[in-house]
């Protein structure tokens, strides 16, 4: 099939739509800088996603959002739909093709990376240290709190701060106090979480009115999501094609990129070419483009020189204690979450386990102890009773683990099993080492001794050794590093091997921490902006 090329020549093309793509295009455009954007997936529409939630016969948070014929995303309800996997161990991850990304059903958590994090090799000698210092990020951290209009409150266990949050902290639900009340005079560093939600009118969007609805998607829009960023970029000019798979970047000779080639719903392919190039796709999908943009001079892929591409994958496996409370707390109430444990998030202990965050969930658990009564045999005033009851004491908490990059947990192409517009699909080894593994045996006592505390009754607690759970935090693939023989992209995010192509997305992440990646992503993203729009200028 011909290539149609189209008739205009950005400044600068971003691959992805979602937080990353707009911050990048935000910064770029208010610059005056011609920006397209191209997306894999739909605009979305909130109240249609509202309605969609509620008349699905799924419970998982994919369940409200398209999975385009043409560019399918993973199933949680077929897994084996999208993502092939061949390792010993499920990289079972959930991502949203559409203009605002994953942070349209995200629990809007906007934790800092602590500067211990960016030196987990020269602190306790396992990972990989960073190449940029989070001095560096701090400015950027500031910057992205205050477009997404995060609330938070200072805590002994958070990072150093410059200014305060641009706004206090959400108000504790019932149950996060209660338990707050026991667990931190035993030492336990129950902070509150910052989160990208409102707790007051901010930015043209209403405070949390409490739905405890925030995953899958928030029904008022009191959370921050992706596509309010893409919005502000086109009112100041730029310009956004959706349904377009980029599948092919060209390169116009040594260390340059020239275009990008992409794929229509209906198979057509199109060239846009461009001064500069801006993959913010996501974990998977950034290497994944890299990849299949293997050329003369890049037979490995683009930017893989170092046979990193794909490489070096990260998640936040986790664990979960379920247990029934003595007394009613009535959990639901409000955001979905709203406290986290820190005592483990750094220490010395990092040299040998993994580190840890776990965050106290506030769910509704009527779902749950519904489907426990009812295959218990109860009926009638029975069953009403006793989900009266189990729902108002039932409760979880679950954690993430810090997970170091390792070159053996990889994405490649397949050679046989294609996607509908005929491009290989992605195939994944996996494998959770013994660094998480150590500590999720920790966990599992850690758990206990929170349950021996509140005096509750433990309903079930994992330890790993049955598998452990995803938490689409996709990170490496593309690994940031000082070095290009052993990483993709240097401390500006600047693919080693291309003058003009950079990478906005956690697959650039040397480590993971154990918080949530978005906010850093998004201070990246804002710093690249920056970098981007000065060398153009």
């Amino acid at each position: 099939m011909a290539i149609t090329d189209l008739p205009l020549e950005p400044d600068v093309v971003i691959v992805g739509a979602g937080i990353a793509g707009g911050m990048v295009a935000d910064v770029l455009s208010a610059r005056g800088l011609r920006v397209l954007i191209l997306e894999s997936g739909p605009r979305l529409d909130r109240a249609q996603l509202v309605r969609d939630w509620r008349t699905s016969d799924q419970t998982h948070f994919m369940a409200p959002y398209p999975n385009p014929e043409h560019a399918p995303v993973p199933d949680p309800a077929n897994w084996g739909n999208y993502l092939i996997q061949t390792g010993p161990d499920p990289y079972h991850q959930q991502f949203i093709r559409g203009v605002g990304g994953t942070t349209w059903h995200w629990a809007a958590a906007t934790w800092r990376f602590l500067p211990n994090d960016f030196r987990l090799n020269s602190l306790y000698g396992v990972g990989r240290d960073w190449p940029l210092s989070y001095d560096d990020l701090e400015p950027y951290y500031l910057q992205a709190e205050r477009l997404m209009g995060v609330a938070g409150a200072p805590g002994p266990a958070l990072a150093p701060r410059s200014s305060p949050f641009p706004m206090e902290a959400i108000p504790l639900s019932y149950m996060d106090r209660r338990i707050a009340e026991v667990l931190n005079p035993h030492g336990f560093q129950m902070e509150v979480e910052p989160v990208a939600r409102n707790r007051e009118p901010y930015d043209g969007r209403p405070p949390c009115c409490g739905n405890n609805n925030c995953m899958p998607i928030c029904p008022i829009a009191a959370q921050y999501s992706g596509n309010i960023a893409v919005e502000k970029a086109e009112r100041q000019g730029a310009e956004v094609i959706t349904e377009a798979v980029a599948h092919y970047i060209e390169k116009s000779g040594p260390g340059q990129v020239s275009a990008v080639r992409f794929k229509r719903a209906d198979g057509s392919e199109w060239r846009v070419r461009t001064r500069m190039v801006v993959l913010a796709a996501n974990g998977i999908e950034t290497p994944r483009l890299l990849l299949l943009s293997a050329q003369e001079g890049a037979e490995g892929g683009l930017a893989n020189s170092s046979d990193q591409v794909g490489r070096n994958l990260m998640d936040h496996p986790g664990t979960m204690a379920v247990f029934d409370m003595p007394y009613p707390v009535w959990p639901g109430r409000g955001p979905q979450e709203n406290t986290s444990i820190l005592r483990y998030r750094d220490g010395k202990h990092r040299s040998t386990m993994a580190a840890k965050k776990l965050h106290l969930w506030n769910g509704s658990a009527v779902a749950g102890v519904s489907e426990e009564a009812i295959e218990e045999g109860l009926t009638g005033t029975s069953l009403v009773e006793a989900v009266k009851e189990r729902a108002a004491r039932r409760c979880s908490i679950a954690n993430f683990h810090e997970q170091l990059p390792e070159a053996e947990n990889r994405l490649t192409l397949s050679a046989d099993k294609m996607d509908p517009l005929g491009l290989p699909r992605p195939e994944i080894y996996y494998e959770i080492g013994d660094y998480v593994r150590e500590s999720a045996l920790h966990t599992a006592e850690v758990f206990q001794e929170i349950i021996d505390l509140l005096g509750a009754e433990k309903v079930s607690i994992e330890d790993g050794s049955e598998g452990f759970r995803p938490n689409n935090h996709i990170m490496g693939g593309t690994i940031m590093g000082a070095d290009p023989l052993t990483s993709v992209v240097d401390a500006e995010c600047r693919a080693h091997d291309l003058d003009n192509l950079y990478i906005a997305s956690s697959s650039v992440f040397s480590s993971g921490a154990c918080v949530n990646s978005t906010l850093t992503i998004a201070a990246l993203a804002l710093r690249i902006g920056e970098t981007v729009a000065e060398r153009l200028r």
